[in-house]
């Protein structure tokens, strides 16, 4: 009997193991648009956008955009020991966020979508995307969140702080504080597409966060962290709209303040000088980066920093690895560079 009770104490001592999996994210090149791919520790998976699909002109699809991109990101689920996609996030409708959903979709299941609904109409980028995503999305299970909203992910406080061109109106747990450098905010033209109807959410597990934007931009940024900071701090920080320079809003980043920030540009998307100038300058923060810019007078962070050091023929992922008390690791897929940082308890 003794033997037997021993037996089934280390029977649960491994499926303990087995199951207290820490938090992995892909930051998945899909150059230069998004695509993040989220395996908690209960193993549920929360893609955030899919990158491209093919780009439609008067020749039709592009051969070398098609299929691309889902490719990429199965890739990246097999590293991530999944075999499908509980939840989909879509930040907005442009193609190179939401393009590669048919694709994905007929390569692996999906269960879930999130998104806010349709397209103003007057974006003809969103309104190509979303004509090609739409039959896909209603095939399935489909929500819209608002701000304030949380998603059912086990184990994670995922907060919902922008949605279809509306912001959070109160503070988020831990958050609420004055941002200094309100007073030098630069006025940002909008753009006049559906950037700033951008999902963006603060990802949280124990003292460990996560913050994604989407490609809120200029002014929005600004409303999210002044006068007072509605977001909180972040553990790591995927800089907004690929870094572009309508994303160079220095109150933003001083608010999250970051220990890691990771830009998802291309070889010559985003990655504006300006941009990166605040980002470099960011105390105690490392900037990491899915492409080395070819960009004149881009500041690149050092090499094991990047991902992808060519124009578009590779598509090594950053890999971030994290635990509950805060602290976590970076690994460049491309030379195998990690590094690890310690938790800050300020949130």
């Amino acid at each position: 009997m003794k033997r037997v009770a021993l037996i089934l104490q280390l029977i649960v001592l491994l499926a303990g193991t087995v199951s207290a999996r820490d938090l992995e994210i892909f930051f998945i090149d899909v150059e230069g648009g998004q695509s993040t791919l989220i395996v908690t520790p209960a193993g549920e998976s929360l893609l955030i956008d899919a990158g491209y699909g093919p780009r439609v002109g008067r020749g039709g699809g592009d051969p070398t955009i098609t299929g691309r991109d889902a490719e990429r990101i199965l890739a990246a689920a097999r590293a991530a020991g999944i075999s499908r996609i509980d939840y989909l996030l879509i930040t907005h409708f442009h193609n190179d966020h939401v393009g590669g959903v048919p694709e994905l979709a007929a390569k692996i299941p999906i269960i879930r979508f999130f998104d806010y609904g349709s397209p103003l109409g007057s974006d003809r980028m969103a309104t190509n995307g979303f004509r090609a995503y739409e039959p896909i999305r209603d095939q399935h299970e489909h929500s819209e969140p608002h701000p304030g909203d949380r998603l059912p992910l086990k184990g994670l406080d995922v907060d919902i702080v922008s949605s279809s061109g509306v912001l959070l109106s109160t503070p988020l747990p831990g958050a609420g504080q004055p941002t200094a450098g309100c007073d030098s905010l630069e006025n940002h033209v909008e753009d006049g597409t559906e950037n700033f109807r951008s999902i963006g959410m603060r990802l949280q597990m124990g003292e460990f966060r996560f913050v994604d934007l989407g490609d809120l931009s200029g002014n929005t940024l600004g409303q999210l962290v002044c006068p007072i900071n509605l977001v909180g701090t972040a553990s790591v920080y995927l800089v907004a709209h690929h870094g572009n320079y309508d994303s160079n809003v220095p109150a933003l980043v001083q608010a999250l303040s970051p220990q890691a920030s990771i830009m998802n540009n291309s070889a010559f998307k985003g990655g504006d000088p300006n941009a990166f100038a605040t980002l470099q300058n960011q105390p105690g923060m490392d900037l990491w980066q899915l492409h080395a810019s070819r960009n004149e007078h881009s500041q690149n962070s050092a090499d094991d920093f990047i991902a992808n050091v060519d124009e578009g023929a590779t598509s090594y992922w950053i890999k971030l690895t994290a635990k509950s008390d805060g602290s976590f690791e970076l690994m460049n897929s491309r030379n195998g560079f990690i590094k690890r940082y310690r938790p800050i308890h300020s949130h």
